[in-house]
């Protein structure tokens, strides 16, 4: 499946203020703009990206944007949103079958509301990420002297809209034709829905928030502080007969790690690194290898119960690095495949995860080709 991305970065962002568009502020140090721009491009299904800006910063879109990993084009919005998104389709190739149009303003989405965004999109045609609404609504009169409620609204068929949406080719050509005789939407679902199509929701995600206003992007730079690192460390005698796994990736090898579980080093040293930064222990005390029920448990898994126990304490992954250290075979050919499989389990783009292979020159017990090692630094940031 070829899925294309239209970013929409076309407004000022006046309710921010300030003479710089919002989505070139910083936060994090990054600019949310490149920021939202990554949460796409990092996508393993994304194979192309269109970026839509204010006619006067196209020139500079190139700057702007920073390196993609696939093709990116930076075109000129219009007056409104319709407008902005129909000039983006528009720069969007023949071959794309799925297009997701995601607002910049949200530089917070996580892979799994993508992933969830381009399936029930393939699916149904249409697809928009929404959280229920907690709070309880009410429909006022409002006037220069008061606001009186009305009604209170039931709140079991409200849910609030995020993005990015998702579309069939198709499914968008008609939303984008009827957006250019519509009044101004605020998204292209409710274009999809003038066109009398479906529009099916997936869950969406509370930290996809939107930056609005100046409080919005205060929050948002508190947030990228609350941030903290942890480091993992992980080694395995080498032995005949075993496989050599690598976050779930079957290596070709002579040799394998000997260990209690799958001796996926990647994983383990990833495992210590995510607990140790969110103060939850580490490896061996959650999955002993006197527990029956860990033997030969791939390292994916292990992985994965221990983000659970991460995510619980209000953390989050922001990337990871990871250095393998193995004297043969050639790990390169192997890492792009390791890096997509933990990105999927770790909740990030793959660009947010990096794994390196090196040797130890014939030094110790590595370099004589009797073991494997593994290190690993992560840094995980509050949930929003």
């Amino acid at each position: 499946m070829y899925v294309a991305a239209i970013i929409v970065a076309g407004g000022r962002g006046a309710r921010v203020g300030g003479p710089v568009p919002k989505q070139l502020l910083e936060i994090g140090g990054e600019s949310i703009l490149r920021r939202s721009v990554r949460a796409c491009d990092g996508h393993p299904l994304v194979g192309e990206l269109v970026v839509v800006v204010p006619e006067e910063l196209v020139a500079a879109g190139e700057a702007l944007v920073g390196v993609t990993r696939v093709p990116c084009r930076v075109v000129a919005g219009g007056a409104r949103r319709q407008d902005s998104v129909r000039a983006g389709f528009e720069a969007v190739s023949n071959a794309a079958e799925i297009v997701i149009v995601h607002d910049a303003a949200r530089p917070f989405v996580t892979r799994d509301v993508i992933d969830r965004v381009i399936a029930a999109a393939a699916s149904v045609g249409a697809a928009v990420p929404a959280i229920p609404v907690a709070d309880t609504v009410k429909r006022a009169s409002v006037s220069d002297q008061s606001r009186v409620v009305l009604k209170t609204v039931p709140r079991d068929e409200l849910w609030l809209a995020q993005t990015p949406q998702g579309f069939r080719r198709d499914v968008l050509a008609r939303a984008v034709a009827a957006g250019q005789s519509a009044d101004e939407a605020t998204d292209e679902a409710r274009l999809v829905e003038v066109a009398g199509g479906t529009v099916a929701i997936v869950d969406g995600d509370r930290r996809n928030v939107k930056i609005t206003t100046s409080d919005d992007v205060t929050e948002a730079r508190q947030r990228m502080t609350s941030m903290r690192a942890g480091t993992g460390y992980d080694l395995h005698q080498l032995v005949e007969g075993r496989p050599l796994v690598l976050a779930g990736v079957d290596v070709p090898s002579t040799k394998g790690p000997l260990g209690h579980s799958d001796g996926d080093v990647v994983c383990h040293a990833l495992t210590d690194a995510v607990l140790g930064a969110a103060g939850a222990g580490d490896i061996g005390q959650m999955f002993p290898n006197t527990d029956p029920q860990w033997k030969n448990a791939p390292g994916l898994d292990l992985l994965a119960r221990a983000l659970a126990v991460v995510h619980a304490r209000g953390w989050v992954v922001v990337n990871a690095d990871v250095t393998v250290v193995l004297e043969t075979p050639k790990l390169a050919p192997h890492l792009p495949q390791v890096r997509e499989a933990l990105a999927a389990v770790l909740g990030v783009g793959v660009d947010a995860v990096t794994v390196k292979g090196k040797t130890n020159e014939g030094v110790d017990a590595v370099g004589r080709g009797e073991a494997i090692a593994s290190h690993a630094v992560v840094l995980l940031g509050a949930k929003a």
